[in-house]
């Protein structure tokens, strides 16, 4: 994803729910490398996102720059004992 309301619909709406619980990430990609993917809309105007093929994983992640923050959380919440 281009921008963090895009991820944070994805990790609180789409993988607490399959997973139980989304985690929104910030790191920054070297230019050279990103430049070679162009960014795909693929629904409103704010789901904006680089499509990196999975065999590139190990480059992608080569010309990752600094430090990867998680931002946000969305821990799935336990039910309550009795409930």
């Amino acid at each position: 994803m281009t921008n963090r309301d895009y991820a944070i619909q994805i990790a609180r709406d789409w993988n607490v729910k399959a997973d139980g619980a989304g985690y929104v990430t910030r790191f920054q990609v070297t230019t050279a490398y990103l430049s070679r993917f162009p960014v795909q809309t693929v629904g409103s105007s704010i789901h904006t996102e680089y499509w990196v093929p999975a065999d590139d994983l190990a480059e992608f992640n080569s010309n990752i720059v600094g430090v990867i923050e998680v931002v946000e959380q969305f821990p799935s919440v336990a039910p309550l004992v009795g409930s």
